[in-house]
């Protein structure tokens, strides 16, 4: 079948990748020509593994192309995805304009049917809007042309996205007509082989569905770091209370681990978007917005560990950092909870020598070249001369370290493990102060 996808982003080059890999047709189309000439050149601009390859393999066997011609890209497919960014506005809300950009570029090249698929994350009634501008163009040019509008939101973890949609869980479709619910049904069966796993809904529902899956992880999440806010008070342990309430299958292991918060391109901007859209429709979604609130806070606990350990001095001093991607695999460091941490430090005077497996060049991309941020090239570097380690994302390679050569780098033995990815006591006995989220009165933590 043939495929056209309206942005080579995240989302639009997994969705491409994915469809080409079970043999569809599919081009790619972005505005941005430098990103295009570096996927034509078989460089891929995100990390995400097995990405690169599958991009590779199917652009090499003629399945998978890249261009800035919208038109001859609208003209190719019967399935238009539209799968640009939705990057939050200033009141919060998901800013439309390239979706809505991308609805009208495809109406001034209809001429046949058309499925328009939208695949971004994208606010209830947004469907209507993408339908309401294909055919504003439409009548202003005196043409007509059949076309349907479908929802079809993407569940794609980053870290795991060419998995989930090669195995995915559910695919949700949203569409009010037989016609589009068939074609899709034709596309999606290749990732239905087992099951059927493609639900059918309206295409409002589909949309808010989106938003409340996203909402409920974020919840989860938010919960769990206000409890180890309290534990730390009571004096309990919240990773044994993890343990106690995830073995209850009602409520599962899944997104109950506290930390110093959620970051990435999807909850923080979905669940403000999510309570945005509550108050448009004239309903105070006091929870969505507590979890935005709490997660929020939860950004500055290491710090707020950081500035008391040393008794509210923190200037001159250097922390060292692992992790600057907001999760392991990926260099995704959209509202990453180190830009809070190391943000915190600058802003009272501190230095900051950082460590990621891959994140270091976004790292670079964003804060360019400081005097108070040094990118090393391993976690043992990063530790040199720093006078306290801060654990932010919980990478593989940082979970059973060297413990006696880190004491001996660090000026002072301290870490602040924002993940509680190491057992306090054991350092304790290693010699190392410890800090982690909601350890209360573990035998070791301070």
């Amino acid at each position: 079948m043939k495929l056209t996808i309206h942005g080579a982003g995240y989302v639009g080059l997994v969705t491409g990748a994915c469809m080409a890999e079970v043999g569809n047709d599919v081009v790619c189309v972005d505005i941005d020509a430098e990103r295009i000439a570096s996927l034509n050149d078989g460089a891929i601009p995100i990390y995400e593994p097995g990405l690169e390859d599958l991009v590779q393999r199917n652009a090499a066997a003629g399945r998978l192309r890249f261009t800035t011609e919208t038109a001859a890209a609208v003209r190719h497919g019967l399935f238009q995805f539209i799968a640009v960014g939705t990057p939050p506005d200033e009141d919060g809300s998901a800013d439309l304009q390239h979706v809505l950009a991308v609805a009208r570029d495809i109406g001034r090249e209809l001429d046949d049917y058309k499925i328009v698929v939208d695949k971004s994350t994208v606010p209830v009634g947004t469907a209507d809007r993408v339908r309401s501008e294909i055919q504003g163009v439409l009548a202003a040019a005196g043409r007509q042309a059949e076309f349907d509008v479908v929802s079809n939101p993407e569940f794609l973890k980053e870290g795991a996205a060419v998995g989930d949609f090669m195995k995915p869980d559910r695919i949700i479709v949203g569409t009010d007509s037989e016609r589009a619910a068939e074609q899709l049904r034709r596309l999606y069966e290749p990732f239905s082989r087992n099951h059927e796993k493609l639900i059918l809904m309206d295409l409002r529902s589909a949309e808010l569905t989106k938003y409340a899956a996203n909402g409920l992880l974020a919840t989860k999440i938010s919960f769990m770091n206000e409890l180890a806010n309290l534990a730390e008070r009571l004096g309990a342990d919240i990773e044994k209370v993890r343990v106690g309430i995830g073995s209850d299958p009602r409520i599962g292991y899944a997104f109950i681990y506290p930390g110093c918060g959620y970051g990435g391109s999807c909850f923080p901007k979905d669940v403000s978007a999510l309570a945005r859209s509550a108050r448009e429709a004239g309903y105070h979604a006091e929870l969505v917005e507590a979890v935005e609130n709490v997660n929020r806070r939860q950004k500055r606990r290491l710090f707020e560990k950081l500035h008391s350990h040393w008794g509210g001095t923190v200037a001159g001093k250097t922390v060292a950092v692992w992790g600057l991607a907001f999760k392991p695999n990926t260099d995704d460091m959209r509202e990453a909870p180190s830009r809070a941490l190391m943000e915190a430090v600058w802003e009272a005077g501190g230095r900051i020598r950082a460590y990621d497996p891959q994140a270091r060049a976004e790292a670079r991309r964003i804060y360019g070249d400081r005097d108070e941020l040094v990118l090393c090239d391993s976690a043992m570097e990063a530790l040199v001369g720093a006078d306290a380690l801060a654990v932010v994302t919980e990478w593989q390679e940082f979970r059973s370290p060297d413990f006696p050569r880190m004491r001996e780098l660090l000026s002072e033995p301290v870490v602040f493990d924002g993940r509680n990815i190491y057992d306090p006591q054991m350092l304790a006995e290693l010699g190392f102060q410890y800090y982690g989220i909601g350890r209360g009165q573990v035998p070791g933590a301070c």
